[in-house]
């Protein structure tokens, strides 16, 4: 079973900055995609970022040039840098794991907990 440990989020100002850090765990042997999506109050699950294993990456359009997503693939870690923080941004935060191998099994897709961040004054 893959397992994640989320940290980082909590209460941000407008204009300013939050690391959010996600590690997988489980006998991994690969993973083909990591990345983060949000979900605000009434809304929909989107898409924040996501990078593969080789580095590519994509962003939402509502956070180019200011969220980094970056990622250790030793350590089965993705990290979000958030910068300019807007209080648009205020939403639980998952991690997000595609095409997961491990030892016994292959996940096609896996979520964290969630982590909540608050963009506010």
């Amino acid at each position: 079973q893959v397992q994640f440990v989320q940290s980082g989020g909590g209460l941000g100002q407008p204009g300013g900055s939050l690391r959010l850090s996600c590690a997988a765990s489980g006998s991994i042997f690969s993973i083909a995609a990591m990345g983060w999506y949000r979900q605000a109050p009434g809304k929909q699950r989107e898409l924040v970022a996501e990078i593969t294993s080789g580095g590519s990456s994509n962003y939402a359009d509502s956070v180019k040039g200011r969220f980094t997503i970056s990622r250790d693939n030793a350590k089965n870690t993705v990290y979000l840098q958030m910068n300019s923080l807007k209080p648009e941004d205020t939403a639980v935060y998952y991690c997000n794991a595609k095409n997961v191998r491990t030892a016994i099994h292959r996940y096609l897709e896996a979520w964290g907990q969630g982590t909540l961040v608050t963009v506010s004054s």
